[in-house]
């Protein structure tokens, strides 16, 4: 006849699994920090979203990192101008859009730009492409964890090189030299706005083919440029 088990062994289920799952969050954390220290200072090589985007259509990625030095300060001011005006003043969430944008959502309608630039890093950079609320809450793990090891200026960096700028075309050097045949640190205040203008949708409004929406976008962004106070916003 089997002994019984003792009520001991029972009691110790629950601290074991409660063990088990200590232990994953405690390698996450561990991971998380050390991957976003590691990319403080090393360029991304490569994020989910490329991945897909080569999966999916095959052909040349067009991908060329490039420093936040050798960018021209118009296109670091055109993508503040056109995705988040307040990146400089909030730590990473401007609670302003989001409720605007909770508003919006229970009216049933959806609002542009509720992210900011440093949670669209955070989902490029460390995650993959999605709604769910888990994915949302990993967006905001590594949204504080960007802004509180890398700073403003690398996150900008971050952006500006891997933000899709058009069909397999990644970061701002790439669409310069695809679309303008120069590099990133010629681009005029019109370019790097028309290149601010096309990132809601880069694979449906082009740079090379401008719509009339793009063209007006491409306008308003140049205005609201100079509305910010020119390149003297930027000062990190």
């Amino acid at each position: 006849m089997p002994a019984s088990k003792s009520p001991d062994t029972y009691r110790s289920w629950p601290q074991q699994v409660l063990r088990f799952f200590g232990k994953i969050l405690f390698y996450f954390i561990v991971l998380s920090i050390g991957g976003t220290l590691v990319f403080r200072f090393v360029p991304i090589p490569i994020t989910w979203t490329m991945i897909d985007r080569k999966i999916t259509n095959g052909g040349k990625l067009y991908y060329d990192w490039t420093s936040y030095d050798e960018i021209s300060p118009e296109m670091a001011l055109a993508v503040v101008a056109s995705e988040d005006q307040r990146f400089p003043q909030h730590f990473g969430f401007d609670f302003e859009m989001m409720g605007s944008a909770f508003k919006n959502n229970l009216k049933g309608r959806r609002i542009k730009g509720a992210s900011t630039i440093s949670q669209q890093v955070a989902k490029n950079v460390f995650l993959w492409q999605g709604r769910s609320y888990f994915r949302k809450m990993l967006e905001a793990w590594f949204t504080l964890l960007i802004e509180v090891i890398w700073g403003k200026q690398r996150i900008l960096e971050v952006y500006l090189n891997v933000a899709e700028t058009g069909p397999m075309t990644f970061g701002v050097e790439a669409a310069a030299q695809r679309y303008y045949g120069k590099s990133a640190a010629q681009l005029t205040r019109t370019e790097a706005a028309r290149i601010a203008a096309v990132l809601p949708s880069p694979n449906r409004f082009l740079i090379a083919r401008p719509s009339s929406y793009v063209q007006r976008r491409t306008n308003s962004i140049s205005r609201q440029m100079r509305a910010l106070g020119g390149k003297s916003y930027l000062i990190f």
